[in-house]
């Protein structure tokens, strides 16, 4: 199983990503298209240099390596996707050969998780409009997309998780529920920069608090995307 996890920043996505790499059945690829996405829109996020220098910038090069051999030898693969690299110009007719899931948080939550990491993040930053566009395309191709929300998985990852696996024709396996603190070797560079609480953890965290109050630009960011976010949450598992 190639699976393809679609999500934006601060989505519980490298937490998902530590889940699926405790099972000793699948191996785990961190956002393989990040530097050919910062190389073809020339942006300056945080550790742009070390990024750009760690991974293939030619999108056909990753697409050849997910779609080739899968690493180390397991029997699947989970692939931690940010649905804002998915820039016009990188084909997607491979994603149909993929499991894909659509991992999605309210933009509120977003907006002041990744704008305390960056500053003055646009809507093209967070991903939502692209999630819901690469969900449409999904189901267009006869694909059978699953949607989960990550409140939902932080108030029960063992129901939630099971859910999932159930969704895509996977075995449960109690090892996705805590995994080592420190990292994983399949981390992405950039770690060092947005990693730091999921590193500290070995586990989820618990329940989410009350949404956070947000003010101007932050506000106004949030509800722009509750649109796409909405949408997708009426199809949640």
């Amino acid at each position: 199983m190639r699976l393809a996890m679609w999500s934006g920043p601060r989505n519980l996505s490298t937490a998902m990503m530590y889940a699926f790499g405790n099972r000793a059945d699948f191996a785990v690829v961190d956002e393989p298209f990040y530097a050919a996405y910062l190389a073809s829109t020339g942006l300056e996020h945080p550790m742009r240099t070390e990024i750009l220098k760690s991974q293939p910038q030619d999108p056909e090069e990753v697409i050849a390596a997910l779609t080739g051999p899968v690493p180390e030898g397991r029997p699947h693969v989970y692939h931690k996707h940010m649905a804002q690299h998915m820039i016009p110009g990188i084909r997607r007719d491979w994603i149909a050969g993929c499991v894909n899931v659509f991992l999605i948080r309210h933009p509120a939550r977003v907006v002041a998780s990744f704008g305390a990491k960056y500053e003055n993040p646009t809507l093209e930053d967070l991903g939502f409009v692209q999630q819901a566009e690469l969900h449409d395309e999904v189901r267009e191709a006869g694909g059978s997309p699953v949607v989960i929300d990550s409140a939902d998985i932080r108030r029960d990852p063992d129901e939630m998780l099971g859910r999932l696996c159930d969704a895509i024709g996977l075995d449960f396996d109690p090892a996705m529920l805590a995994w080592p603190a420190g990292g994983h070797p399949g981390d992405g560079v950039w770690a060092a920069h947005w990693y730091g609480a999921v590193h500290r953890s070995t586990g989820f965290a618990g329940p989410e608090d009350a949404l956070p109050g947000l003010e101007g630009a932050a506000a106004e960011l949030a509800r722009q995307a509750m649109p796409s976010y909405e949408r997708l949450a009426a199809l949640r598992i």
